[in-house]
Order: structure tokens, then sequence, then C-alpha cells
């Protein structure tokens, strides 16, 4: 009689052949089993053996523990894709896998840190039909995040870095394709938003425009109803303001217009390295203030394509990526205090250690050599006292945080 694994759940099985990429078939070819049986597991109409289990966990570089893990609660809240119409399904899949990660790794850390507090500024005179968003709106709306969060004036400095400390959480994973910018959502139970950006994207400045974009469907879109995302057009009004916010975020108007010398390629290329915003983003904000007209716009993106930058432009390997802090600080922070040794973390988090790396924004093999990263600054609770009001636990919802300064370490 055929012997199966006590407490295997299927669902953890089509969870990590998504994660890799795989279908029914593939995933039947590798280990040596019809598609059916595959299917049957995935259903839980049939149970591996433990022999065929192991091959399973082997062949997808799962430990074996993940595959009788409970299954966490879905999420109701809608996920805004950047690039969705291009994406293919199995893209989203294996992308969307690593969102259900990244909430179990914070359910984990919840265990140990406070985080910093949500604080993202209630826009005021929002439209109740998203349609009627209009530009008056989203300039209003960029210059209202960059008073809240008391930015000063000219380029944004490190973006990433100011959405963390206001309380989102944000994860930068290899998605496998280039037409998949970023997604986001907000989890409904713990009430943050978390932005995860596409690695593969070939520059800082794209990936400073997709978290600029994601915040819009933050502040302005996450009441809105998820089937208007099935929605062709209302998808596209949807990408095309958070498209006009991005760029009034990183271009505010009377700065931009100030420091623009020339609407020319040349005059644009001359301001990347100091706002950080692509030279194609910026032919769109001039267009967007009247600094140029239709025909000069065209005559922009004939030249922008002649030279080539439609696929890479001067500049986007110099510009060093921002990447996100606390998820990473918070491995750490764990491991410096001794609070968890690298066992424990994997086995807590039940992921492969490249995984864990990767959503945490780890150095390569910082959990394979048993190190990490030391330079942490989450808090752990047990240290905190009374007097410290900087902190928040970011899952009974205070309105405190961590401050700016104590992230900014290096």
């Amino acid at each position: 009689m055929r012997v199966g694994t006590h407490g295997f759940i299927g669902a953890r099985l089509t969870e990590a052949r998504q994660a890799r990429g795989m279908n029914g078939t593939e995933l039947a070819d590798l280990i040596g089993v019809s598609p059916q049986s595959v299917s049957q597991y995935e259903h839980g109409k049939q149970s591996p053996s433990p022999e065929m289990l192991e091959l399973i966990a082997d062949k997808l570089n799962m430990p074996l523990s993940r595959f009788t893990r409970e299954v966490s609660h879905s999420e109701s809240n809608p996920i805004f894709w950047r690039g969705k119409t291009t994406a293919t399904r199995a893209a989203r899949d294996r992308a969307e896998v690593r969102l259900i990660w990244i909430r179990e790794i914070i359910d984990y850390f919840a265990s140990f840190f406070h985080f910093p507090s949500l604080d993202l500024p209630k826009l005021m005179d929002s439209p109740k039909d998203f349609r009627q968003i209009d530009s008056d709106y989203l300039e209003t709306a960029a210059a209202s995040v960059r008073m809240h969060w008391q930015i000063p004036d000219g380029p944004m400095p490190d973006l990433l870095l100011e959405m963390e400390n206001n309380g989102i959480v944000i994860s930068r994973i290899h998605v496998g394709v280039e037409k998949l910018d970023a997604f986001s959502q907000w989890s409904s139970a713990y009430r943050i938003p978390i932005v995860v950006l596409n690695r593969d994207k070939a520059s800082a400045v794209r990936q400073r425009f997709d978290a600029a974009h994601e915040l819009l469907h933050l502040v302005a879109h996450s009441k809105i109803d998820p089937k208007r995302l099935n929605s062709a057009s209302d998808y596209k009004i949807m990408e095309d303001q958070a498209h006009y916010f991005a760029g009034a975020l990183l271009l505010p108007a009377d700065e931009f217009t100030n420091d623009l010398w020339s609407p020319t390629l040349d005059g644009l290329l001359a301001l990347k390295e100091r706002w950080k915003v692509s030279v194609g983003a910026m032919i769109k904000r001039c267009k967007a203030l009247s600094i140029v007209d239709d025909e000069s716009e065209k005559r922009l993106w004939i030249n922008y394509n002649r030279r080539g930058w439609r696929r890479v432009e001067p500049y986007d390997r110099k510009i060093e990526k921002e990447r996100p802090r606390i998820l990473r600080r918070s491995i750490s922070q764990l491991l410096l205090e001794g609070e968890q040794s690298v066992s424990q973390i994997l086995s807590a988090v039940s992921l492969a250690p490249k995984d864990i790396e990767e959503l945490c924004d780890l150095d390569s093999g910082a959990l394979t050599d048993d190190t990490a990263d030391v330079r942490a600054t989450p808090i752990l609770k047990k240290k905190i006292q009374p007097d410290e009001g900087n902190v928040v636990n970011l899952f009974r919802r205070k309105i405190t945080r961590i401050s700016s300064s104590e992230l900014e370490c290096p």
C-alpha cells in the first residue's frame, strides 16, 4: 500500500512550483511522474511518499518543512501590477508567491520588532470616482506627500528610505521578465502597504520611478473596487495617473523648471545625475508642464530613439540603485543581538536561504555563510524602555516611528 507524507499540504506544492516558474507538466517531467499525479498532489487528492517529497523539495530547492507548513490567510485586497497587460500569467504567479513570502517574513519579524509606523498623508477633496482625478489633483497629491514627509525642495533624496521611514515595507525580487516593473498591495492582516520592485530593471532611475508610481496606488487607489482592475480602460486610467504622480513627486514643477536651462536632450541629460530621473520621464514632465509643445515633444522623442536611449540611457549604470533597509536590518539585528541564529531563522521562515536573501535584500551568501550585515537598526521589543517613544509596534498601529537618522545608517 502506498504511504503518503503525513501533514502534506498540496497548496504549498502549487506555491513552490509557481515560485520556480514551472507548470504542472514541467514539474512532472522533472520528478518522473505523470502530470495527473502532480495535479492530485496539489489538490489534496493524493499525498506524495516521503521519498517523492524529498525529491520534489530537492528539485524545487525548498526545505521539506515548507510542504507541511500551514497556509497563511489569503489577502482580499487587490494587487496593483505595473505591467499587467504585458506580463504573462506565469510571471505574475511567480511574483505573487513572493508577496505571500514577504507577508510571512513580516509575520515572523512581528515577534521581535517594532517597525516604523504608517504615516501616509490624507489627501483632501479626493474624488469619489477615481476617473475624475485630474492633473491638478495629482500635482497637489505629490506636493502633499513631500510636505507631509518633510522632504526638502529640490531632488528627492532616497525615495525608498522615505517610504520605509513612513511605514511602507519594500522588497526587491528577480521577476524574470522586464515587463513586470513593480507591484503593490495593502496587507489586510497588518494594515500596511507592501511594495515589490523588479531587480531586473536596468537602472536606478527607473526603479525610483517605479516606487513613486506604486506610491500613488497606495495613497489614492487603495479603496477602488478590485473589479475595476479587470477593466482594461480603468486599469489604463489608474496607470496613467500613477505615471503622472511619479513625475510630479520626483520633479516638482517650480524647482525642476528653475533648474532646466534648455528643454533639449542635452539639457535634460545634464540634470539626470542630480535629479535621478530618466531623460524619458523628464520629457514627459516637460510636456505636462507645457515647457514644450506637441511638436517639440515629438522631435525630442525622435532624437531620443535615434540616440538609442529607449533601451539604455547615459548614466543608467553609473547612478547607484537605492536599497530597501528594514527587512535586511531586521535579520541583521536578530543575528547581532543573538536572538536567533541563521539555522533558527531558516527553520522559522521555512524558505531556501537564497530566497530569504533576495526578499530581504541581503548580500548573496549572507545566510548560507552563517553571517549577516550587522549594521542593523530595528529595535528589539525587550530592549525598549518606557521613555522611548520613537518606535511603534507595526501590528498594533500606534503613531510613532523610527527616525530617519536611524535608518540612514550605512
